[in-house]
């Protein structure tokens, strides 16, 4: 046992141990063979590795060998099979303070951490490797000495990054400004924010990282260490020898995230969004007087996020749980109520009924009720846009007095603001069913119907037809009864409504709207609409009553939060995969169908190397049909903050063993 001792590996700490208390961002896989077997046995992953997808998935991993891993392998000239073949234990990517004030030329600090355990001397091996086909192909290598361990530091920028990656992420690349060059806020990327581009931004994000860098990569043990910078590099190693700086798990907001959703989770992330808004602050704040005003900044981002309430949330932090009955992923908001302003405070909600309603009906491919107070909601978006922007708020002001002037015409005593802003309740209710036309856009874009809680309906449809007069064709509002109701339908202007193209309009399209029950209905689908006022005197088999649909809920956090979603991915995968049998080259033009997972809001993963998958090749749905069930989501708020909470339970179909193929 002594001669051995020696060559024993001490256990890595875990990352928030070996991290500085400066770290803005975690991501974390404690045990990577853990995370990967679970995905492996996940419904998705069985489903990816199941033989009716063999075409399909050999299709895709011979394009990414083709067009990013041997191309990237030559240009580095290293096998990524190599080194993908070390990933044993703990995965930790961060991104630290460093010296980073919000401009390139001092970046923030990026460090990976990957533990090869027993692997520790082909890990010495490969990086022996590195070096000399670095070196032997004329390019500038130093080494550096980290507390008795040897690193190399590789000179890198965005100018020299890989062809191969630069394919996969074209547009980023050419977006982040250069060391000496402008650092004025990129409009570029300030725009696609405000469309909701979150991939984009974050793709903005990694190219900026990148810029004007070192790479510096060695080992501590069995841990392989790389970082953009020698200092955030030197803070892990001094950590992991002992030594005594502040490591993150010391730092109190990090601390409660981790108690509440960290323990024992086999993937989970932490953000310091304060110490991000605060350097996003002041580099507003040291923009030039002279600089001319950006055209894009309609709302200065410091205003909005002023406006917004953003100023009070401290912290992010999502985790995933998976055990044999389903797989749970947390999103908690850090935002103190005691800070909380402008439309986070008020779009928070209150906890209320959020049960689908019985005129839901079960072949609904998605659901989701949101308890907001309407009238407050309304006077916080004024409040907001009056603090941000006054030429947004007095456009909108002159939409509502334009349109209030027309109707006084017919009616000297209708006040618009009154019957609309009075009449708004407290509950907003969205669902869709498939749409029928069985092609890719329709697939990803199924009917859906609007329902505004209202005290008094009747009231709220008449200051809509109201509103609506000034838009495009309003003076074409039509009208017909339907049930002893009144429905009202406005022909759509070219723009995206509702989910709608902004590059391929429906020609002819409408929006219908009627005063049903408790709620004012809208939706560009008059079939589903009179569906809706059907409901009332001819109820429909309720989704409420799906089977496993409330002890999903449950697990979700109930329905007594303030949000509460369904998603039915059975059908939505069903119409997919009927897309893409009848049209496989629209199918991969179609910018939000997808076959891998991702959270609602956020685009597919597939975004990045869609060319390469060959939608020909997928199988019947009926040969995968076992692996898709539904997920349900629940949104909750306590006075530390608010938490997020989707659930996906395992599909009835998928039984847990080996997995029948092997993974790629």
């Amino acid at each position: 046992m002594l001669v051995l001792a020696p060559q024993a590996h001490a256990a890595v700490p875990p990352a928030e141990k070996l991290l500085p208390d400066n770290t803005l961002a975690v991501f974390t896989a404690p045990d990577w063979s853990k995370l990967t077997g679970m995905y492996r046995n996940s419904a998705y992953g069985r489903f990816w590795n199941d033989p009716a997808m063999r075409p399909m998935r050999e299709h895709f991993v011979a394009k990414c060998r083709e067009e990013l891993i041997r191309p990237l392998e030559r240009e580095l000239g290293v096998s990524l099979d190599t080194y993908a073949s070390l990933m044993q234990g703990q995965f930790t990517l961060a991104l630290t303070k460093n010296d980073w004030q919000s401009g390139p030329e001092h970046p923030p600090g990026f460090v990976l951490l990957l533990d090869t355990r027993d692997k520790a001397p082909v890990l010495k091996s490969d990086l022996a490797d590195l070096r000399k086909q670095w070196m032997d192909a004329g390019k500038p290598v130093r080494t550096e000495r980290l507390r008795d361990f040897e690193f190399s530091v590789f000179p890198l920028s965005s100018n020299n990054m890989p062809k191969a990656l630069r394919k996969i992420f074209p547009l980023p690349f050419d977006l982040v400004p250069r060391p000496g060059q402008s650092v004025s806020p990129n409009a570029a990327a300030v725009s696609d924010l405000a469309a909701g581009n979150v991939d984009l931004v974050l793709d903005t994000v990694a190219s900026f990282l990148m810029s004007g860098t070192d790479l510096v990569i060695g080992q501590a043990d069995s841990l392989l260490i790389i970082g953009n910078a020698l200092p955030p590099v030197e803070k892990v190693v001094v950590r992991l020898t002992g030594g005594a700086l502040p490591p993150l798990s010391e730092v109190a907001g990090y601390q409660a995230d981790a108690l509440a959703l960290f323990r024992n989770a086999p993937a989970y992330g932490w953000v310091n969004v304060k110490a991000l808004m605060d350097a996003a602050s002041r580099k507003q704040a040291e923009k030039a007087e002279g600089e001319a005003p950006d055209p894009f900044d309609v709302i200065p981002p410091e205003k909005a996020m002023s406006a917004l309430g953003l100023g009070a949330v401290k912290t992010l932090a999502v985790s995933v749980q998976a055990t044999t009955d389903g797989v749970r992923f947390q999103l908690s908001v850090g935002a103190p109520e005691a800070g909380r302003q402008g439309l986070l405070k008020v779009l928070a909600g209150e906890p209320k009924e959020t049960k689908p309603p019985p005129f839901v009906p079960a072949d609904a491919v998605s659901f989701q009720r949101w308890r907001v107070d309407g009238q407050k909601a309304w006077a916080s978006l004024e409040q907001m846009l009056n603090d941000a922007s006054s030429q947004t708020a007095s456009t909108i002001n002159w939409i509502l007095d334009t349109a209030a002037a027309r109707a006084k015409e017919k009616d000297p005593d209708f006040d618009l603001r009154k019957m609309l802003v009075g009449n708004l309740g407290d509950d907003l209710i969205t669902y869709a069913k498939a749409a029928g036309g069985g092609n890719p856009g329709e697939a990803s874009s199924p009917s859906s119907i609007v329902l505004l809680g209202s005290p008094d309906p009747e009231h709220l449809a008449a200051a809509l037809k109201a509103l609506f007069v000034i838009f495009p064709q309003g003076d074409t509002i039509t009208d017909r009864d339907f049930l002893g109701r009144k429905i009202y339908s406005v022909p759509l202007p070219p723009v995206a409504l509702f989910g709608a193209s902004l590059a391929t309009p429906a020609p002819g399209r409408a929006l219908s709207f009627a005063a049903g029950a408790s709620y004012v209905a809208l939706s560009t689908d008059p079939a589903l609409l009179e569906e809706y006022l059907r409901s009332a005197e001819n109820p429909p088999r309720a989704l409420r009553d799906r089977a496993g649909l409330a002890e999903a809920a449950e697990k979700a956090g109930g329905v007594g939060t303030y949000l509460f979603g369904y998603e039915n991915q059975a059908d939505a995968m069903r119409a997919a995969f009927e897309a893409m049998k009848k049209d496989p080259s629209a199918a991969a033009n179609a910018n939000t169908l997808g076959l891998f997972p991702g959270v609602p809001g956020l685009s597919g993963a597939e975004r990045h190397f869609k060319g390469w998958m060959d939608y020909s090749l997928a199988p019947a749905f009926d040969r995968v049909a076992q692996y898709f069930y539904f997920t349900v989501y629940a949104a909750s708020v306590t006075t530390d903050g608010l938490t997020l909470k989707f659930y996906a339970p395992t599909p009835p179909g998928v039984r847990f063993g080996p997995v029948a193929e092997s993974s790629n």
